[in-house]
């Protein structure tokens, strides 16, 4: 199993995505948040920081950050194990210092989720969720498709934008 952290940086109604190459093995020619491998030794927490730090050059205020949910994807040696954070402050400015696994990074707005082909449909749905979002989601002519008191839930399909049976978020 592979585990993963990733980490949602918000400012100004928009969260910061990186499109995968097209050209990756894993889950090319998609946005994502941004993150990698957990490695041996590392709390995920340090992992977000390390990761934050090489593919963006920003040094996160660890606390700061509070985590959204997990996402599962796969099974066997493919199984993803993927932590989603939010991350509340940051100094520095976000550039692209990872053009290998990166070809664009964007500050998207939550009305441009839904529009974009994303890693796994339901992290529209976790970013919604973030208080930074509450209002322009209550704003929105998103169906709620009955969203839980978080304005989340995984198992409806068109909130998530994904097949519950192969992904799915505690």
């Amino acid at each position: 199993m592979h585990v993963v952290v990733t980490g949602a940086l918000v400012e100004n109604g928009a969260v910061l995505l990186v499109h995968r190459r097209p050209t990756k093995r894993a889950y090319p020619d998609v946005w994502d948040l941004p993150g990698g491998q957990v490695e041996a030794g590392e709390s995920e927490l340090q992992a977000l920081a390390r990761e934050m730090h090489e593919e963006l050059g920003v040094h996160i205020v660890a606390e700061s950050a509070s985590r959204l949910g997990v996402l599962h994807a796969g099974s066997g040696e493919d199984a993803v194990h993927v932590g989603v954070w939010q991350i509340g402050d940051w100094v520095g400015s976000p550039t692209n210092r990872a053009p290998d696994e990166h070809d664009d990074i964007a500050w998207v707005g939550i009305s441009e989720l839904g529009g974009l082909p994303l890693v796994h449909g339901v992290l529209a749905a976790m970013v919604r969720s973030l208080p930074e979002f509450e209002c322009a989601r209550r704003h929105s002519d998103v169906t709620d498709c009955n969203q839980d008191d978080r304005g989340t839930k995984a198992d409806c399909r068109a909130c998530a934008g994904t097949d519950s049976s192969s992904t799915w978020w505690d």
